[in-house]
């Protein structure tokens, strides 16, 4: 009888174990949404910084990131970007970078006026087309987006930030950004 308990225990965990594993291996399998689907297609893109030199924005990958997209010509892009150099000495953890819909020139002009100093980079007219796919239906700016180091979208927002309800988020769903 006690042969038979073990054996009975061996069963079940082997069961168990491998009742785990299908589960594991469906969750790792899960299709993508569009928006992690484009998020993919963003990090393999390579864009121009604001010196001509071509960046590859997968260097980003693996790290919690605001992504703003935004122009020079944007009155709420205009109004937000000093707040945005500022959560960005507050919150080293957390890696800001500016995609401009707009010419080199005139987001240069811009940057260097406003002191930015977080990663900026042309995305021109095509980031229209980027910004769509990533969720912002009408194309509207500034639109920006909170990524967890999982490379997952964690929240988008079109408009103008509400920096309060950011650092909210940021503290809720991003630990490693605090």
């Amino acid at each position: 009888m006690n042969m038979t308990r073990k054996t009975l225990l061996l069963v079940f965990i082997a069961i168990l174990a491998a009742a785990i594993g299908v589960y594991v291996g469906n969750q790792r399998s899960k299709p993508k949404t569009p928006q992690d689907k484009a998020l993919s297609q963003l990090f393999a893109q390579t864009l121009p910084d604001l010196n001509g030199q071509p960046q590859p924005l997968a260097k980003w990958q693996g790290k919690p990131l605001l992504i703003n997209f935004w122009a020079s010509w944007c009155g709420p892009c205009v109004e937000e970007m000093p707040e945005l150099v500022a959560l960005h000495h507050e919150m080293p953890g957390l890696q800001i970078i500016g995609i401009g819909v707009d010419s080199a020139d005139k987001l240069s002009e811009f940057a260097a006026k406003l002191k930015i100093d977080y990663p900026l980079y042309v995305g021109g007219s095509n980031a229209i087309g980027v910004m769509r796919d990533l969720g912002n239906a009408v194309g509207g700016l500034p639109f920006t987006l909170l990524v967890g180091a999982d490379g997952v979208i964690q929240k988008t927002y079109i408009g103008a930030l509400d920096f309060a309800v950011l650092r909210k988020d940021i503290a809720a769903g991003m630990p490693a950004a605090k």
